[in-house]
């Protein structure tokens, strides 16, 4: 008996494998709102950290995944829907949150182009071992705070550097915890659904 995994497609994304025919575009549709909901409810699992304007939440785990999950283009086009509904007013940013107004606006567009990354990557098997899962995950989670950091420095008028230690510094841990996390679900979906196909 062979215990070999039969190949899934290559370039697939998980919501590639999700059966479609004539309602593709439904599916996708389905999806993109799906995963701004996600997002949306994600933020709310927030805990705020004592000295920054910042929680830490479920959001940033959930753009990654949604991304990785949905492929580039939906991951954007979720994550841009999330976007300029919270932005229209919509509170379903961190603790229930909305506007143009946050210090922390610029993670959402960090979480952005996040997700369009990670889901480039997901679709040439960054998803699929433990280690392409891990610098997936990295790579995405610096795209935010590459975006995130400075953008709450200007917004708040602090130096680069306390942007750093309240924008960066306390979530170091927790999203080590995420990309592990991340590390054990991906890979693990792809090897049933490889065993399965």
């Amino acid at each position: 008996m062979s215990t070999a995994a039969a190949p899934v497609r290559s370039g697939a994304v998980l919501a590639d494998l999700l059966p479609a025919a004539r309602h593709r575009y439904a599916v996708d549709a389905a999806l993109v709102l799906g995963g701004a909901a996600l997002t949306g409810i994600a933020a709310q699992i927030a805990v705020p950290v004592p000295g920054s304007p910042v929680p830490v939440t479920g959001q940033t785990f959930a753009a990654l995944l949604i991304g990785t999950a949905l492929g580039a283009r939906r991951g954007f086009l979720s994550l841009a829907l999330y976007a300029l509904v919270g932005m229209a007013g919509m509170p379903w940013f961190a603790e229930a949150s909305s506007g143009w107004s946050m210090p922390s606006l610029g993670y959402v567009f960090g979480m952005l182009l996040a997700a369009t990354v990670v889901g480039a990557l997901a679709r040439r098997g960054g998803d699929r071992s433990v280690l392409r899962t891990a610098g997936t995950m990295v790579l995405g989670s610096a795209i935010i705070y590459a975006i995130g950091v400075p953008y709450l420095a200007l917004s708040t008028g602090m130096p680069l550097s306390a942007a750093v230690a309240v924008g960066l510094t306390p979530f170091l841990i927790g999203d080590a915890l995420k990309a592990a996390l991340a590390m054990g679900v991906l890979p693990t979906t792809w090897k049933l659904l490889g065993r399965r196909g």
